[in-house]
């Protein structure tokens, strides 16, 4: 699979992917709507991509203007891929890159402080736990900024939980045979 940044200063630079490893990179269609959606908010954000496999989604929002990129990738070959892919358009400043999972990179993150605009879910498709770990996490953690709002990519035949705690879905949008659900803080939280 071929895969390019859509937009911004690295706009259609080639992202390099792994053979054989069970990564499903988003599709640059994809990544071109979610990214539309999203629009001028991206520039000066702090942006995390949990999941992040090859880093095409947070490659995106850098090359869009992101201030603070985070990157959380547990598999040793798609770290050593991402900072390729990072190498290979010299990103050297305003990311960071953990080789952790998830659900501890987001713990870690709040226990910095760290107030995300956005926070990309992606885990594969058929790992519905994943889904569930991450969005209970975001949930109860203090992570997203006033306003932030969490964007999860998942099969379109599956949709995730509509209402958390204090996270509410406000918007579902289907590509293909992909969905994105973004939720924000609920008002009555």
């Amino acid at each position: 699979m071929n895969v390019r940044v859509v937009g911004g200063i690295y706009r259609s630079r080639a992202l390099k992917t792994l053979r054989g490893l069970a990564l499903r990179p988003s599709s640059d269609r994809l990544r071109e709507t979610l990214f539309n959606i999203l629009g001028p908010a991206v520039r000066g954000s702090i942006f995390v991509d949990a999941y992040a496999g090859t880093g095409a989604v947070g490659i995106e929002a850098a090359s869009r203007g992101a201030r603070e990129v985070y990157f959380f990738e547990h598999h040793g070959l798609a770290v050593a891929l991402i900072r390729k892919n990072l190498a290979s358009l010299g990103i050297t400043g305003g990311v960071t890159l953990l080789s952790t999972d998830a659900v501890r990179g987001l713990e870690m993150l709040a226990g910095r402080r760290v107030h995300a605009d956005f926070v990309f879910v992606d885990p594969p498709y058929a790992a519905r736990e994943e889904y569930e770990r991450a969005l209970e996490a975001l949930d109860c953690l203090p992570l997203l900024a006033p306003g932030g709002r969490v964007i999860v990519e998942h099969s379109k035949r599956w949709l995730p939980p509509e209402r958390f705690t204090t996270l509410e879905r406000e918007r579902v949008v289907e590509l293909g045979d992909s969905g994105l659900s973004f939720y924000r803080l609920s008002m009555a939280a």
